[in-house]
């Protein structure tokens, strides 16, 4: 096993790799090194938005919106499907990541947002 570090974004993450050779046998694993600095874990929580604003649900990633499932005033609950984002040609679900009232939508249907957009705010 090779250990490394990878920076996708500006976040690093922590990879362990198993070299496995072609014909061969696997080796009985052997003890990892100690890495230098162990990588920064990915957030838990949700970013904020500006004090007094809620919760900001950002855009994971570029992409076209291709529906918004919920309205200004609506009540969330975490998990909750907010909007359906393509990107690379696949659907994916934005969530709630709080429970509360949609205090503003970010996009609209058809619109194309970037990495970090703020899809919703929940208050």
């Amino acid at each position: 096993m090779k250990r490394y570090n990878i920076t996708v974004n500006g976040k690093t993450y922590d990879v362990a790799v198993e070299e496995v050779g072609v014909g061969t046998a696997p080796a009985a694993p052997a003890a990892a090194p100690k890495a230098a600095a162990p990588a920064p874990a990915a957030p838990s929580a949700p970013a904020k938005a500006a004090v007094g604003e809620g919760t900001a649900v950002k855009a994971p990633m570029p992409g076209n919106i291709l529906d918004v499932k919920v309205n200004v005033g609506d009540t969330v609950t975490v998990g909750q499907v907010l909007v359906i984002l393509e990107a690379l040609k696949m659907e994916n679900e934005i969530v709630a990541t709080a429970a509360g009232k949609i205090t503003s939508l970010g996009c609209k249907k058809g619109d194309t947002v970037n990495s970090d957009d703020i899809i919703a705010t929940i208050a």
